[in-house]
């Protein structure tokens, strides 16, 4: 099995969109997002190639695409980008098959050593569901420090939730 983790291409933000809109509402939920706050997917894709158009270092957000024996299995989003400072990441297995594999945590650790190069970072944030398990023990196993738990509102498509918040340091 090999894992590859690189920049995603503006064709494969398709696979963000597919991965949301065909989540049954119970995924949703485990993963904090309120379906009502999923774009319409071309009103979604015209947003991609919005950003897309601009360099990297200017755009709102970094995306990764996690492929396994060059296949698609999942993608990371960084934002709240701070550029020599911090981020915050994202992280999504949406093949269900390749779940509860390995694979989750070395595409994490992967994307992270990504994101400090692209980025030049000090600090990486990531903030999963607190009910989430998954990313909480891929994200311990991947080195990232255990910081707090918190309610919030994660991001643009989530509700207001308890989050386990996660850093790894390299200031």
């Amino acid at each position: 099995m090999t894992v590859t983790v690189r920049p995603m291409t503006l064709q494969e933000t398709a696979k963000i969109i597919e991965y949301f809109h065909a989540a049954t509402p119970e995924h949703l939920e485990t993963l904090g997002v309120d379906p009502s706050r999923l774009p319409q997917a071309s009103q979604w894709q015209r947003l991609y190639e919005q950003m897309f158009d601009q360099p990297i270092e200017q755009r709102s957000s970094l995306l990764v695409s996690w492929l396994c024996d060059d296949r698609f299995v999942g993608f990371s989003t960084a934002d709240k980008i701070r550029i020599g400072q911090q981020a915050n990441m994202h992280l999504h297995i949406t093949d269900a098959s390749q779940r509860r594999q390995g694979i989750g945590v070395a595409c994490v650790r992967q994307t992270v050593e990504l994101y400090f190069q692209i980025l030049n970072l000090k600090q990486l944030f990531c903030e999963p569901n607190a009910f989430n398990a998954a990313p909480n023990r891929a994200l311990q196993k991947a080195g990232f420090k255990y910081v707090k738990t918190h309610m919030t509102v994660p991001g643009p498509l989530n509700f207001h939730q308890a989050v386990t918040r996660w850093v790894i340091d390299r200031g």
